[in-house]
């Protein structure tokens, strides 16, 4: 049975959930599952707005069908050609054998390598500007190379003052009725999904974002259709600051990260100190993790959230715990920039991941290692506890 729900006079949502995913591209976990979404404009002329998942095939072909009411499909817009947005598009074609596809250049190249159907003879090209009238509508195509492939494009209704995404302004989480970000607590039960999102899938391509927001600065946005997640209407504003902040690596709040990880439980201990020394100086806010509990795309998501961060690890193998390793690297690889860092080492018998660390975060841009020097020898002594304290002061000075 067909599931579609009206957004606007003329545009239908018609896209899908799945709630069974485990991993996200086989990397994130969304245990609240993730939607692929997809609209269709009704007028003059009939515009599908990307496709979806194999996944939800069954569904969303349903879902076309209904919407279209028993008319042609005149145009496919293919903004992004990761598959997750793009694997239908030649079904689409089969069902649908007169459809034209708008979309890049560079697009046209990746339709070649996923599909074998002849893509010259039905697309129409469009660059930065070009525009797409369907009647009462006109869309208008603004480029946003690697926001977060090359050849990703957004598009704007100039009649329903919507901006159509693509991978931007999306978030993990399943489509639960709801579907606008009016009929939820935005910064309660989204936000921290939507940043999750945004820094382990887009997080690295900060400048390229920004060139993204200077264009949309000039658009008049009534209303996000994003790939993923829910229709943004009444957080707009608040959405983009965000997105502002996030892609020049500003952090939103002032406290305090504890990345840990700890094999016998005095690395712990130590932090657990630490963050104690913390709050009786009035930080508030703290955020601790053992990383080797807690997928790394939630630490990464508040590493971008905070403006200080502590890594506290031990030694092993003469390096770095592995899954402290993973998460270095995985910051790093996202380019997070312009953080306060504090380095806390362990060693039963040789110390040297202290070293390892420093390595790792002095090639991150803008990232100040504000102290180095505790140095736990398989656990805390007494007589190391006012070095705590003078760093827990390093860190509130800091703040």
């Amino acid at each position: 049975m067909y599931d579609i729900r009206r957004v606007s006079d003329d545009v239908i949502y018609i896209g899908c959930s799945d709630r069974r995913l485990a991993l996200f591209e086989s990397a994130y976990p969304i245990p609240d599952g993730v939607s692929y979404n997809s609209y269709l404009i009704n007028d003059e002329k009939t515009v599908l707005m990307d496709t979806v998942d194999k996944t939800c095939s069954g569904q969303f072909f349903q879902n076309l069908e209904a919407a279209l009411d028993g008319r042609d499909l005149d145009y496919l817009v293919v903004q992004h050609m990761e598959p997750d947005h793009c694997a239908l598009i030649e079904d689409v074609i089969s069902i649908y054998p007169e459809v034209k596809i708008v979309t890049t250049a560079k697009s046209v190249g990746l339709i070649k390598q996923f599909f074998d159907f002849d893509i010259d003879s039905r697309a129409i090209i469009v660059k930065e500007g070009d525009t797409l009238n369907t009647g009462k509508h006109e869309l208008t195509f603004v480029m946003a190379p690697m926001v977060h492939w090359p050849e990703v494009m957004v598009s704007y209704d100039k009649t329903d003052k919507a901006l159509y995404s693509a991978d931007a302004f999306g978030s993990f989480g399943a489509i639960n009725g709801n579907l606008t970000d009016d009929s939820i607590d935005f910064e309660r039960e989204y936000i921290n999904e939507a940043r999750r999102y945004y820094t382990n899938i887009v997080g690295k391509y900060g400048p390229q974002v920004q060139m993204l927001l200077k264009k949309a600065a000039n658009l008049d946005i009534k209303a996000i259709y994003p790939l993923h997640g829910l229709i943004i209407k009444d957080n707009i504003n608040k959405f983009i600051e965000k997105y502002d902040k996030w892609s020049r690596y500003e952090a939103e709040e002032k406290s305090v990260l504890i990345a840990y990880s700890s094999v016998y439980g005095g690395t712990e201990n130590a932090v657990n100190i630490l963050a104690g020394k913390l709050a009786d100086k009035g930080v508030k806010g703290i955020k601790m993790y053992d990383v080797s509990h807690t997928h790394s795309s939630y630490v990464l998501s508040d590493a971008f959230k905070y403006s200080h961060i502590v890594f506290a690890t031990t030694t092993y193998n003469n390096g770095i715990f592995e899954t402290m390793e993973h998460l270095l690297h995985n910051i790093a690889a996202h380019c997070l920039q312009n953080r306060k860092v504090v380095l806390i080492q362990n060693g039963s018998w040789a110390p040297t991941c202290g070293f390892a660390m420093k390595t790792i975060l002095e090639n991150i841009k803008g990232t100040e290692i504000i102290d180095e020097s505790v140095c736990l020898k398989s656990t805390l002594k007494e007589e190391q506890l006012a070095e705590l304290d003078l760093l827990a002061d390093k860190i509130v000075n800091s703040l």
